[in-house]
């Protein structure tokens, strides 16, 4: 023990820690104490068994009250930085207008690039910290977010400014993720072979140089960019040392999945058209499956992944807001959750699980992240509840009494 005091001291906690077996993955402590020195955690176990009394131990002693306490939640995959919002749209599916007369209208992904081209950095960075804040305060302390909706050089890297600068507000974990590949802009219209060359040729690089991205991201599918293209991005970004993800099999199956995991991408996103070939290579890449329940249920798709598939390959799965105002607008992580259970089946403990554990993972943050162990960073939520299962069974609501993020040396 180091004879300075702890910084911090959380007492009369349920600890779950997250960090547990095929047994018990939650991983619960009854009873437990936190001790935090320096930003991370330097002793876990019953409180029964620390080595002095509590007051002797730090001058800043939090009791939990029994309550429970868990790794902050990590959301793995946002686009949370954009400008604009699209509810006129939603309005218009509503009423009978199909996706190709809300795109002549100037809607769809175009209108939300054109509102963030538009904003300035102050003003995008006003809007997303309203939503970041609101995730923050339903328990995520680590957030990915992606470009995407600039498009052009100028705005993506505002886009990713405007993330860094989210993190430094608040206080959090920010993975920033390049995704010029998201879609086609208008001014490429009908040469995507063109576009490709433009984010692997000028934005890749500035985006490097300025190290404003983690990770690079390509949407592959149809409607986006085809496997070609996205391994002409995959192969780009390695060159610069980026890890690699991929919006995959959303719509069908493409192929991307496996193609990612020859990459060896941190994850995979989507996958409801998962073929039982790409799940044998994410088995073999060790890649994490991220689902997005949100956009499942706002596009209100059939085609539900395959669950018992991952299970069976042990892939770790995760789950995220996909926060973005054209098919999940959300920033409840907990929402996620429940939406996990009911429309996926996964178990209270594997949702739990894909918000922190593997979620890490899924960011390359888990040496550092996503549970309750010694040596790692203080990221803590506490919830005012008993069972950790009530997270993912709660609609609504907020049952999050506060996180705390500690700076490390």
């Amino acid at each position: 023990m180091n004879n300075k005091r702890w910084d911090v001291l959380y007492i009369n906690a349920t600890a779950v820690t997250c960090a547990g077996d095929a047994q018990s993955a939650y991983g619960i402590i009854e009873n437990a104490a936190i001790g935090i020195l320096d930003g991370k955690i330097c002793w876990l176990g019953p409180e029964a068994t620390l080595p002095n009394l509590p007051a002797l131990l730090s001058d800043h002693i939090i009791d939990a009250e029994g309550r429970c306490i868990t790794p902050g939640l990590i959301d793995c995959h946002t686009h949370l930085v954009y400008a604009g919002n699209r509810s006129h749209e939603f309005e218009m599916r509503l009423k009978g207008a199909t996706y190709e007369e809300i795109a002549k209208a100037g809607g769809g992904i175009r209108s939300t690039v054109s509102a963030t081209r538009a904003a300035s950095e102050d003003e995008l960075f006003e809007q997303s910290l309203k939503r970041a804040k609101a995730l923050v305060a339903n328990g995520v302390t680590t957030i990915e977010i992606k470009s995407g909706y600039g498009l052009n050089l100028e705005t993506e890297l505002k886009i990713l400014r405007v993330a860094k600068k989210i993190g430094e507000t608040l206080r959090i974990t920010i993975v920033p993720t390049f995704l010029g590949a998201h879609t086609v802009p208008e001014e490429f219209h009908g040469r995507a072979d063109d576009y490709i060359h433009y984010v692997i040729e000028e934005m890749l690089p500035r985006v490097a140089e300025e190290n404003l991205a983690k990770r690079v991201d390509v949407f592959c599918e149809k409607i986006a960019f085809s496997l070609a293209q996205t391994e002409k991005v995959f192969a780009a970004a390695q060159k610069y040392n980026l890890a690699i993800t991929c919006h995959a099999e959303q719509l069908s199956d493409s192929g991307s999945a496996a193609l990612s995991a020859k990459y060896n991408a941190q994850s995979v996103d989507h996958l409801e058209f998962l073929s039982k070939k790409s799940v044998a290579a994410l088995a073999q890449s060790g890649s994490v499956a991220v689902l997005l329940p949100g956009a499942f249920y706002f596009l209100r798709e059939k085609q539900l992944p395959s669950v018992d598939l991952l299970r069976e390959h042990k892939i770790p799965i995760a789950i995220a807001t996909d926060c973005n105002p054209g098919t999940s607008p959300t920033t409840s992580l907990t929402i996620m959750m429940n939406m996990a259970c009911t429309l996926f089946r996964l178990t209270p403990e594997e949702a739990l699980l894909g918000v922190t554990r593997h979620a890490a993972k899924a960011l390359g943050l888990l040496q550092t992240h996503g549970t309750l162990e010694l040596g790692k960073k203080a990221d803590i939520a506490l919830w005012d509840i008993k069972h950790p299962a009530e997270l993912a069974y709660q609609i609504g609501g907020n049952t999050c009494m506060g996180v705390s993020t500690f700076l490390t040396n």
